[in-house]
């Protein structure tokens, strides 16, 4: 997390697929980011806020993001917020086959698929033991920047971030961040559509398909798959990202 360490949009970069697990696999989410908290009081969600704005910085953290949305702008907090007041079950997987964003019609991923018994009781567990993560996770970082955490300088909560203490908590928030700009915005992140704009991902495009172009032509620039500039690595997957990557969740 520390200035001389990976930047965190590389980071971010590498990470693409984890739009498409989070659409289908991953965490609870409502349609649009709530107007009143679910589950954070007001300082929580002010925590949360500056904290995946460390992850995920955009322009209003960090004038190199300039033109690069990150987790304010694409509502991850709201996201967060909305799944750890999930214990309803009626939010945690989107139906689908698809939604309103190439056709007209009803938006079918807003319906929310019903859950049979076992895994009704599997996410309420799961619920609750996030929900016990993020109150003792926020209150440590509270506590390491003596007291709030939102008042410290980026540098100093970058600092807070890395400390082995919270390191669990982090790699949770990390997780989380990633899920809220790049998972379907049924979910209640990715604002918008910024985060799959910023990677260019078209999201679903059913019941129009790709077309016999989109399927042959290039997305562009794939951050992973192609290698450092004059490192003769071009396909390998041996790249400076990756490394960065290994680098953070070593680091965690």
């Amino acid at each position: 997390m520390s200035a001389s360490g990976p930047r965190r949009r590389a980071i971010i970069a590498a990470l693409p697929v984890a739009a498409g697990l989070a659409a289908c696999t991953s965490s609870p989410k409502r349609i649009p980011q709530p107007a009143t908290l679910g589950f954070f009081t007001e300082h929580q969600a002010a925590v949360v806020e500056a904290a995946t704005a460390r992850i995920a910085p955009g322009p209003k953290d960090d004038p190199a993001e300039a033109g690069h949305p990150g987790a304010r702008e694409a509502g991850v907090t709201g996201y967060i917020d909305t799944m750890l007041g999930a214990l309803d079950d009626q939010n945690i997987f989107a139906g689908g086959p698809w939604s309103n964003r190439h056709t007209s019609g009803p938006d079918l991923m807003a319906r929310f698929i019903p859950l049979d018994p076992v895994a009704r009781i599997a996410w309420r567990n799961r619920i609750i033991a996030w929900q016990e993560q993020y109150t003792k996770g926020i209150s440590q970082l509270d506590k390491l920047a003596g007291g709030d955490f939102t008042k410290k300088p980026p540098a100093q909560q970058d600092k807070i971030l890395a400390t082995k203490s919270v390191s669990e908590f982090t790699s949770l928030l990390f997780e989380h961040t990633i899920e809220g700009l790049y998972s379907s915005p049924e979910y209640g992140g990715n604002k918008n559509l910024v985060g799959w704009k910023e990677i260019g991902f078209p999201g679903d495009v059913q019941p129009r398909g790709y077309s016999a172009d989109e399927v042959e032509r290039s997305d562009g620039h794939d951050p992973v798959g192609t290698g450092n500039a004059g490192t003769g690595n071009a396909g390998t997957g041996n790249t400076g990202v990756v490394a960065d990557v290994l680098k953070l969740l070593g680091a965690l």
